[in-house]
């Protein structure tokens, strides 16, 4: 829950796992939908395609505990299994899932920004189409037998072979760091980030970027983590031939925008060049 509000008022996302062959269903819903909505929900995401579970195995929300719920899953034959407080890790399945879903969602929203529900459809066959070590197969081979083509050529060489929706070739570029995102799907870490002085056996002082002026630059090992060498991350300096008054000449690398100023007597070109 707590999700940023997408264009369909979504903010919450219903995880449903199946117990033996892990495979999952991820559905973008409402925190106040009414247990009515859920039910037609749940008649078709899963029972049209998965048929009628014989157990659920859920926490004691308000939905799942109404009286109209447990009277659908009454007149379905399933039993309900709800979590207590004295054993709250019965549902430890779906929080494993959920902790998942959530990083891989907090990955995605770095690109599709807040509208996260887009991403959802792909995240949901991602998921399937992984190798779990606990049945040593994917998802999608313990349901069908075989693993499913996956629509992003990852191992492919030469020509690209994604022609299709935009959104499915945007999840072929490469992340990127970002800052100023804010909301639960946030990055954990930013950097990498220079290291100013180690303050005390235990906390670094690092080098901030001006965007995070107003925060204590002093941090504690614990929320640090080791940044990996990337060559992608170094940058060649180029060389500047420096007149003797100290100026040099500029090179454009390309034109960004263009306009005409309409005058009186003539038109004016301007250009804005990189």
């Amino acid at each position: 829950m707590e999700l940023p509000i997408t264009p369909r008022k979504n903010d919450a996302v219903w995880v449903i796992v199946d117990r033996l062959p892990k495979s999952t269903h991820f559905i973008p819903v409402q925190v106040n939908m009414s247990s009515e909505i859920l039910a037609e929900l749940y008649i078709r995401e899963v029972i049209r395609l998965h048929g009628v579970p014989t157990s659920i195995v859920s926490d004691r929300d308000s939905k799942f505990t109404s009286r109209f719920w447990k009277y659908l899953q009454k007149a379905l034959s399933t039993r309900l299994n709800f979590s207590t407080t004295f054993h709250p890790k019965t549902d430890g399945q779906s929080k494993r899932v959920i902790q998942i879903l959530e990083d891989m969602l907090r990955a995605c929203v770095i690109d599709f920004g807040r509208n996260w529900e887009k991403s959802i459809p792909l995240v949901e066959f991602a998921y399937n189409n992984s190798y779990q070590t606990s049945i040593q197969m994917a998802l999608f081979e313990a349901l069908y037998g075989r693993r499913c083509r996956t629509p992003i050529c990852w191992s492919e060489l030469g020509e690209n072979k994604v022609l299709g929706p935009l959104m499915i070739q945007d999840t072929e570029k490469q992340k990127v760091l970002r800052f100023g995102k804010k909301g639960k799907l946030n990055p954990r870490y930013i950097g990498p980030l220079e290291i100013l002085e180690k303050v005390g056996p235990v906390a670094y002082r690092l080098a901030l970027p001006l965007e995070f002026d107003k925060i204590h630059n002093v941090f504690h090992v614990s929320v640090l983590r080791k940044y990996l060498s990337d060559p992608s991350h170094v940058l060649e300096p180029e060389e500047v031939e420096l007149n003797p008054n100290l100026s040099y000449e500029e090179e454009h690398v390309m034109i960004l925008d263009c306009e005409v100023k309409r005058l009186r007597s003539k038109n004016v070109s301007l250009f804005k060049i990189l």
